[in-house]
Formats: C-alpha cells, sequence, structure tokens
C-alpha cells in the first residue's frame, strides 16, 4: 500500500502531544508484517497471567476492552513521549485539528514527569491571552491533580464547550509559588499567518503554527505585504517564536519559499522505504533580500524544520534562544476498530546531515527574553546637547540646499521612529533587536 506523507499536528488542548511530525499509513491488520524475532512464550504467558489475575483479584470487575486498552496506551507510552494509542475519538480529533480550526484552550502541551508540560501556547488562544508560557507544568485542572492522570485524561479535563471555564495550577521556573490561571475554552481557529510592513521597507511575518492552509496563507499576506511596500521588501523577520510545528507538507512549502535550491529535510528511520528527502525549487518570493529568523524554546517539530534548513543554507540569521529539540518522526497507523497508534518511526535531518532530537537548533546570535523598561524621568536630562549650530558666531551652512520645511518633515520622521524603537524594545526587545540585525544586513547588502 502507498504511503502518503502528511502531519496531522500543531496540537492544542485536546491533542495527544504537540509538535508531531506524521506520517499516515494503511490499516495495522493490513500492514502486519513477521517481526524478526519471535515473541517470547514465556513473555506472553506472564502477560495473560497478570491479565487473569487482575480479571479476578482487582477490588472491582474490569471489562476485557479495558484492559486491553490500558495495556495497549502502556506499551506505547512507555516508548517516548511521542508514541500513543488513539482511540476512535481521539483520531477523529487529530484529523479536524490539522485543519487549523478546533475547540479547547489554544495549547500545545506533552507529558512530563507525571505532570502536563506546556510547550507553546497558540497565538490569540485562551492560553496565550492568560499568560501560559512554554515550559510551564500544569499540576492541577480545576481541582483535580494531574499526578496520576493520562495525557489523555488530562487533555479531555482540559476540553469542553466554548464559554465554559477552567482553572489551570501552573508551577513556573523562577517563581515561588504555583500560579492560577483562569481561563474561558473558546472554539480556537488559528490564523497561522500574518505580516506588516516596519520602517524602511523592512517587513514581519508571523507563523504561529503549521496547518494545511498555511502555505496558502503566507502566499496571500506576503502579497499583501508587497502591495504595501510598493513592492520593495529590502528585508524580512521571520517571526516562529513559540511555533509548536504541524504539517510536514507546510514547512516544506515555506522553506520551498524562501529557497531555490538543495534539501529541505531528510526522513531516515529503521526501514529503507520510510527514508525520503524534500528538496527545494527554483524561486525565492524575498528575491534573495535578507532575511532573520526569530526562534526560542516553544519553536518545535516544523518550525526547526523550516529554521534549520534555513540556517544550513546559509539563507537566513537565526536569532533568538535554542528551539525545542523535536526531530523525530511519527507514523499513524489505523486499526480495523477505528482508532490508530501513533508511533515513532524515524528521525529528520536538516540539509548538513544533522539531527536535532533533544539537542534543538542554536541561534546564530543568541537573544535572552528581557524586560525593557521607561527610563526614570529623574534620570533622563532635562536639556538637550549642545551642537555646533548652537556655538556663538557658528559659521552658517550656505551649501545647504534642503529648505526648512524639508529639513523639519526628516526630523519629525526621525523622531517617530525612534518613538516607535523605543516601544517596540519595550514591548518585545526580541523582535526590536531582530528588526536591528535586519537593518544591518540590509545595509551591508546594499553597500556590496
Amino acid at each position: 500500500m502507498p504511503r502518503s506523507y502528511r502531519v496531522p499536528l500543531a496540537l492544542a488542548a485536546g491533542a495527544l502531544i504537540g509538535a508531531s511530525i506524521t506520517l499516515t499509513q494503511g490499516v495495522l491488520a493490513d500492514k502486519a508484517k513477521p517481526t524478526a524475532d519471535t515473541l517470547n512464550f514465556k513473555d506472553l504467558q506472564t502477560f495473560v497471567e497478570i491479565l487473569n489475575r487482575v480479571k479476578s483479584d482487582y477490588v472491582e470487575p474490569v471489562d476485557d476492552k479495558t484492559l486491553i486498552e490500558n495495556a495497549v496506551r502502556g506499551m506505547l507510552g512507555g516508548l517516548d513521549p511521542h508514541s500513543a494509542y488513539l482511540d476512535k475519538d481521539e483520531f477523529k480529533d487529530m484529523n479536524v485539528i490539522t485543519s487549523g480550526k478546533f475547540g479547547g484552550l489554544g495549547i500545545e502541551v506533552q507529558m512530563q514527569d507525571g505532570f502536563v508540560r506546556v510547550v507553546s501556547p497558540i497565538d490569540d488562544t485562551p492560553a496565550a491571552k492568560a499568560g501560559v508560557k512554554p515550559g510551564d507544568l500544569i499540576v492541577k485542572l480545576d481541582d483535580t491533580p494531574v499526578k496520576g492522570l493520562s495525557l489523555s485524561d488530562a487533555v479531555d479535563k482540559m476540553r469542553g464547550d466554548p464559554g465554559t471555564k477552567i482553572k489551570l495550577t501552573i508551577v513556573r521556573e523562577g517563581e515561588t509559588a504555583p500560579l492560577v490561571l483562569d481561563l474561558t475554552r473558546e472554539t480556537i481557529s488559528v490564523a497561522s499567518v500574518r505580516g506588516h510592513m516596519m520602517d524602511n521597507g523592512l517587513a514581519y511575518l508571523r507563523i504561529s503554527s503549521f496547518t494545511t492552509e498555511t502555505a496558502a496563507s503566507l502566499d496571500k499576506v506576503f502579497a499583501k505585504l508587497k502591495k504595501d511596500s510598493k513592492g520593495d521588501i529590502k528585508g524580512l523577520v521571520l517571526d516562529l517564536r513559540n511555533n509548536p510545528g504541524g504539517v510536514l507538507d507546510a514547512a516544506v512549502k515555506v522553506g520551498d519559499d524562501f529557497l531555490t535550491q538543495g534539501p529541505i529535510v531528510t526522513i531516515k528511520g529503521r526501514d529503507p522505504d520510510a527514508q525520503r528527502e524534500f528538496d527545494a525549487t527554483a524561486g525565492d518570493i524575498l528575491d534573495g533580500a535578507p532575511m532573520v529568523v526569530m526562534i526560542n524554546g516553544g519553536s518545535a517539530s516544523a518550525s526547526e524544520i523550516v529554521a534549520g534548513a534555513l540556517q544550513d543554507q546559509h539563507r537566513a540569521v537565526l536569532v533568538g534562544s535554542r528551539s525545542f529539540g523535536k526531530g523525530s518522526v511519527q507514523t499513524i497507523l489505523p486499526l480495523s476498530n477505528e482508532g490508530a497508534i501513533k508511533i515513532t518511526t524515524a528521525r529528520y535531518y536538516t540539509p548538513s546531515g544533522r539531527s536535532i532530537q533533544a539537542e534543538g537548533i542554536q541561534p546564530d546570535v543568541p537573544i535572552q527574553p528581557l524586560k525593557i523598561a521607561k527610563a526614570d524621568d529623574s534620570d533622563t536630562p532635562s536639556f538637550d546637547p549642545i551642537t555646533e549650530a548652537d556655538l556663538k558666531g557658528s559659521l552658517a551652512n550656505k551649501d545647504d540646499k534642503t529648505s526648512k520645511e524639508e529639513l523639519e518633515k526628516a526630523q519629525a520622521e526621525r523622531e517617530r521612529q525612534a518613538k516607535d524603537a523605543q516601544a517596540l524594545a519595550e514591548s518585545d526587545y526580541g523582535l526590536y533587536e531582530a528588526s536591528n540585525i535586519l537593518r544591518s544586513l540590509t545595509l551591508t547588502a546594499r553597500q556590496r
């Protein structure tokens, strides 16, 4: 049966696991093939013995279906954080989520040490608005401790009808006490791409997740940016911070938008048939203009594919902090019971051949998150510095053909840009630094 390549996941609260690169195969019953090692009869006998003991001695009756499903979940969950059993409803939810519209809190999660760990909140969702951050550990859902729950159970508790409320108790590094956040569930419609023009012909493009609609949305947003810039985009900041990943095809298409040749990503597993290389095609929507890509610890999976490709191909300068390090591929194997298993089958590699699994991508220019506060008025001089023009008897500039009105207009524009830069530094220091680096790159390119 032919193998179709796709990635259903930039999973939010309601997702089993976060940022999984996924391949889909046919029904497992049809795909099954003999293993190299024969199943040990004594091990199987032990399993059956335990099953019978639980059925006969557990304090309450348990049906066979529940016991078998729990055994399967434990078998897959014990492999790695991304392998899992999906029942019928979970498998259906996975396919819905790839469209970029789903119900929940808008939060990418995975299990860590018995708690739910936040990979990343999705932009403009209840989680992001409430202040949930990458790396947060969710320890309680309303009054229910998370410890002891499966990830699936925890996710089910975070789901609910739009408009209903839930209280998350969070442990965050650097905080002396747990944080309690009140969230209201919403129907999440992810606008995965947005952008705007900055000063001096520089553009800002934000991709918050990779869904089936991302590639088309990027084309639409970029066309508007070109129109706003009158066709003259001198440089681009691509913001992939807190992007938990998603659809593999979308990541490949985004990388291809800025690369003209060479590999974007390679997938390698035990099965030689699972190896595949995705290459760039001719054409760069920026026509070679400088790029800066922003990443951080919430940038995972598909966003790491894009960042790694642009870094290895020397197409962009990466700034920020080390990415999440999700470099494995999961295969979805549908089952005859309308459920599926999701199992890790391969790793992906950047164009230079590096695996980022558990290592992440190191930016070219590290930028630590900082909060810039406005200076106290008492620390600000109450006078302007003295210049040559202020000196008594200084010579007038008789060669200047610029009118007074033009000089005043230019000065007003410089003051506006300085004020905007200060506001940006205070609201998003990382983007402020990234835009400064991009300006330097555009100046260098202009001087060549």
